[in-house]
């Protein structure tokens, strides 16, 4: 009996302990399975790259201890042994292994802490966005963590700073530049050069230049290139770091000499090229293409087309560029015929035109009002469909149109782009001003403002002359106010063309207090000034300005010499006019036309009749506007006969009337009594010159029919100008 109760409670005994082994087997079981299974699960959650680099890496930095037990995605749960997990938290607090970089940023997860291309191409990604705020936040974070970063991407970083021109980012760029140990890099270096006068400074440019002790012809070619985008127009900055590269044995390439005859071309400094021109062919780069676009722009913003022709002809291998340079020199000195000529040719030589070609060619089929050639270069854009998208060509198709008198087709262009701007905007409303839509116009900038479009520098300055014409003194106070607000003044082309629309409303105060208040005046301001007390006839007032704008550094150009042998004339001081004729003949301005057409009117307007036939005589290319100033003059003193005989010899030297010139001589027959030769030229005007007669022919014709009792054929004349309504 003892023996069968011993038996029991041993049996029982071993039951319990088999019951207890097995309960904390389990349990140990269970809680391997958690641990690897919470493992596991975070490693799917964090194996795709975050959309925010930033708080992914806060993430790992807070849940270090928890990445470290992770191995590979490659391993599975059964190669691990139990045994290399700490189970148990207390135990794993108490034996914490150390801290290595490689626990923390294990290679199962692309994190860009421990990969850092991944966050080299989000940085990049941004600066390809013109995103610098977000990529120099990432810099920051990358600084505190001490991850380096490489130089390309950096270089990114510059261009897009070079396509912002913010020196805020730049000089934050720079900043890291140096704290990666990189600002010795030679390439980086370059760039850096690069971004500072693409920015503005260019004295940033230099003195990271001067730090430099390297003979590479890249930095020099950087700080050549910066100076001429900065737009200076002093090439004796140009020449002295041309001089101190040869100075220091730089080896100049074919983009060295491009950079200095750009300069040449920016300061029309023809002696200076010809000079750069004669080294080329020394040194045997003259069959350069890129060489020969930069001299045929040199000679012709020079005025040598003769020189840049021959330079074009001489090129034997011509690809677009380069034919895109002489198209667009022809259409700088408005020589139109030619430049479509020369596009005609790049035509015939397979060459398709692109978008540079078609944004120069299409303002000069407007000046020529070819409407149907521009609707072939329409059909053109049209058939190439990614010009047609393109906002810059829709602008100019719009100009062209409008330039053509053709509104509608202009409108329906405007219509139908999809992707409108405050370019296009304002493209429209200079059709408008130009075809004498003023109203509608000034409509145009509360429309493109309800289209979510703000104004521009360019479209205030567009709009301006609009009020300016319409006497409308409260749109532009308007316009005035919006310009201030939004920084646009001190801006030249806006405080002149606001001082002109003041001066147009009889407000000569704010004008004189624009004037003024401008501490930086050039010569566009001073004849803004003239012309303002010549609106409001103040002739003394306006030779006032005239006689402080000499005593300034500034020197008159042609429109300001124009503009006071006007007022010469108008008050009869043929002694000043003398004095300002001799300053135009010193200053070489007796071939301009509307300066020699001034000074006929002024020496014909003072009864020196002979002067003002020597001055014509004197010109060499005479065109209708100087025919018109003499055939005025003769009329004004009273020879009346030599005056339409000058002006059919006009005819037939085969230069062709305006409708300004119809109205002198028109008031010539007035005057004389030549009834039958009104008649004749009225009749050349509508029939044989298609002019449409305006109300002030109508008016002269009528006027001379009236005075020699002519009155049925009036009355005829009354009916037709009535029809012009």
């Amino acid at each position: 009996m003892k023996v069968g109760t011993l038996f029991i409670n041993r049996c029982i005994i071993m039951l319990l302990s088999f019951h207890l082994c097995l309960s904390m087997f389990l349990h140990l079981f269970l809680l391997v399975v958690m641990e690897i299974s919470s493992s596991f699960i975070l490693s799917l959650h964090l194996h795709p790259l975050p959309p925010n680099p930033l708080a992914a890496a806060a993430a790992i930095s807070n849940s270090g201890h928890q990445l470290s037990r992770i191995k590979s995605p490659t391993q599975s749960l059964t190669d691990t042994p139990p045994s290399k997990f700490k189970i148990v938290s207390k135990f794993w607090k108490r034996n914490r292994p150390t801290f290595a970089e490689k626990d923390a940023f294990p290679s199962s997860l692309p994190l860009h802490t421990k990969n850092p291309h991944a966050i080299y191409e989000d940085i990049q990604r941004f600066a390809r966005q013109n995103k610098l705020k977000e990529a120099l936040t990432i810099m920051d974070y990358l600084d505190q963590q001490g991850i380096p970063v490489n130089a390309t991407t950096f270089s990114s970083l510059i261009t897009a700073c070079v396509r912002t021109k913010s020196m805020t980012d730049a000089k934050q760029i720079h900043a890291h530049i140096r704290i990666n140990g990189l600002e010795n890099n030679e390439f980086l270096r370059t760039r850096l050069v690069h971004m500072y006068t693409a920015c503005g400074s260019l004295e940033d440019a230099q003195k990271l230049f001067d730090e430099s002790s390297s003979k590479s012809i890249y930095p020099w070619n950087a700080l050549l290139r910066g100076t001429v985008l900065a737009g200076r127009r002093d090439y004796r900055s140009i020449l002295s770091t041309y001089a101190e590269m040869r100075r220091l044995g730089v080896e100049l390439n074919v983009y060295s000499f491009a950079n200095i005859i750009k300069s040449f071309a920016g300061a029309s400094a023809l002696t200076q090229g010809l000079k750069a021109h004669g080294l080329l062919i020394k040194n045997g780069l003259v069959s350069s293409s890129i060489l020969g676009t930069t001299l045929i722009d040199m000679y012709f913003k020079c005025g040598k087309i003769k020189l840049g022709r021959q330079v074009f002809e001489e090129i034997t291998e011509r690809d677009v560029v380069v034919w895109g340079s002489i198209i667009a020199g022809f259409a700088h000195n408005r020589l139109q015929r030619e430049a479509l000529q020369y596009t005609r040719r790049m035509i015939d030589h397979g060459i398709r035109p692109n978008s540079v070609i078609l944004t120069t060619i299409l303002p000069v089929i407007g000046e020529i009002w070819a409407r149907r050639l521009g609707q072939e270069v329409h059909a053109y854009v049209i058939k190439t469909k990614s010009y047609s998208k393109q906002i810059f060509i829709q602008s100019a198709l719009i100009d062209m149109y409008c330039k053509c008198g053709d509104i509608g087709s202009g409108r329906a262009v405007f219509y139908a782009s999809m992707e409108r701007n405050a370019i296009c905007w304002t493209a429209l409303m200079s059709g408008y001003a130009l075809n004498g839509r003023l109203e509608q116009a000034v409509r145009s900038v509360i429309w493109m403002q309800q289209e979510g479009f703000r104004p521009d520098v360019v479209t205030i300055a567009t709009i301006l002359p609009v009020c300016a014409e319409l006497r409308a003194l409260r749109p532009g106070k308007e316009i005035h106010a919006y310009a201030l607000k939004n920084c646009f003044l001190p801006n030249v082309s806006i405080v002149s063309s606001l001082m002109v629309m003041y001066s147009k409303c009889g407000v000569m105060d704010y004008s004189l207090k624009l004037f003024n208040n401008m501490e930086q005046r050039n010569v566009i301001l001073w004849t803004a000034m003239i012309d303002s007390y010549i609106e409001n006839q103040c002739p003394h007032e306006a030779i006032g300005i005239f006689r402080a704008m000499q005593l300034s550094k500034h020197r008159p150009d042609t429109i300001t010499m124009a503009r006071i042998l006007y007022v010469c004339s108008e008050i009869k001081m043929l002694k000043m006019g003398k004095e300002i004729h001799g300053q135009v003949l010193k200053r070489k301005f007796e071939s301009v036309h509307f300066v020699s057409a001034e000074l006929v009117k002024l020496y014909g307007k003072c009864r020196a009749v002979k002067m003002a036939k020597m001055v014509f005589e004197a010109i060499p290319v005479k065109g209708s506007m100087t025919w018109t100033a003499i055939i005025e003059a003769y009329g004004e003193n009273g020879e009346f006969q030599e005056a339409i005989d000058l002006f059919d010899q006009m005819r037939s030297c085969g230069i062709s009337p305006n409708h300004f010139t119809f109205k002198v001589v028109l008031s010539v027959c007035k005057e004389a009594g030549f009834v039958d030769d009104a008649l004749r030229i009225f009749k050349l005007m509508s029939v044989r010159y298609k002019i449409k007669p305006s109300e002030d022919h109508y008016s002269l014709v009528i006027a001379i029919l009236t005075r020699f009792g002519r009155i049925e054929e009036a009355r005829r004349y009354v009916q037709m100008s009535s029809s012009l309504s």
